[in-house]
């Protein structure tokens, strides 16, 4: 017998059923998408700053803090410094002294034993590095220019200092923002550029949380635009009316190592003389000028 066809009138009458059937039903045919920011709980407000607020923002902050003493826990995060050549670092408790504008002084114990797994100084220009289980004491410039294949090497005390002094644009920067804001992410994002040769180099990016208007992240570029550094920032708490990072993280991706820092311990513009930031070799220790010129092979 053959199959009659439904007419097409009837047809449409009978999909609007089924459709109002479903929207209309209370049960599980119909469920609402809920997307939560991480990070960002679905009741907090986002603030809103222009470009110019957020620099003033920054400057405040960075005149708030004329020197850092902090205890602070430090676990590497990646890479062959800290997990080949200094593998004990690992849990080490270590302390940190700054004083603006470039000085700073960071050395570590290891735990139980409490005996120095490494210290290091800077002025800025130079710096000084002791590594007992190496028993070798470094010394070279801040710049680097060509990294080392012994990543031991391009360890600098001023990556540290660059990560917990976060400076305002220098003279000659621009400033871009950027509002990197949708279903995953609430953030405002400051693109610093110089212009060189005739073309403008991205420097750093400075990321601000639009929550609190803190800020969460901080990269710095070379001049080919590749990250050198990479520092994230959470858990602020408020130390003499300044807000402060207690978790801090610093990924160097080209020197192949990071280092996190929790901050246990924290006192803000205290009197830090010259003497807190000496570092001398200890006797017996081999020295390693990494500033010397290097010596030609010789010839075979």
């Amino acid at each position: 017998m053959p199959s009659r066809a439904i007419p097409l009138a009837y047809r449409v009458v009978l999909f609007a059923a089924l459709a109002a059937t479903i929207l209309l039903s209370p049960g599980c045919l119909v469920r609402r998408l809920k997307i939560v920011r991480p990070g960002v709980k679905s009741t907090d407000k986002l603030q809103t700053a222009t470009l110019d607020q957020l620099l003033a923002r920054l400057q405040t902050w960075n005149q708030q803090i004329q020197t850092v003493t902090a205890t602070v826990d430090l676990e590497p995060t990646l890479g062959t410094v800290l997990k080949g050549e200094i593998s004990q670092l690992k849990d080490v408790r270590g302390y940190v002294l700054i004083r603006k504008p470039n000085m700073i002084r960071m050395f570590g114990l290891y735990p139980v034993v409490r005996t120095r797994a490494f210290d290091m100084a800077s002025n800025g220009t130079d710096f000084e590095l002791f590594v007992p289980v190496k028993n070798k004491f470094i010394v070279g410039k801040n710049h680097l220019d060509k990294p080392s294949p012994r990543k031991l090497e391009n360890l600098r005390p001023q990556h540290i200092f660059e990560a917990l002094v976060i400076a305002p644009p220098e003279k000659g920067e621009r400033a871009v923002l950027e509002n990197d804001t949708d279903e995953t992410n609430a953030y405002y994002i400051v693109h610093l550029l110089r212009e060189e040769g005739g073309r403008l180099l991205l420097t750093r990016n400075i990321w601000f949380d639009r929550v609190r208007l803190s800020i969460a992240r901080q990269e710095i570029f070379d001049e080919t635009g590749d990250i050198v550094s990479d520092s994230r920032y959470n858990d602020y708490d408020d130390v003499r009316g300044v807000a402060f990072p207690k978790k801090i993280s610093v990924m160097r991706p080209k020197d192949e190592y990071g280092v996190a820092l929790t901050v246990l311990k924290l006192q803000l513009n205290e009197t830090l003389g010259d003497e807190k930031f000496a570092l001398t070799q200890p006797p017996g220790t081999e020295l390693l000028d990494l500033s010397a010129p290097k010596r030609p092979a010789a010839k075979m």
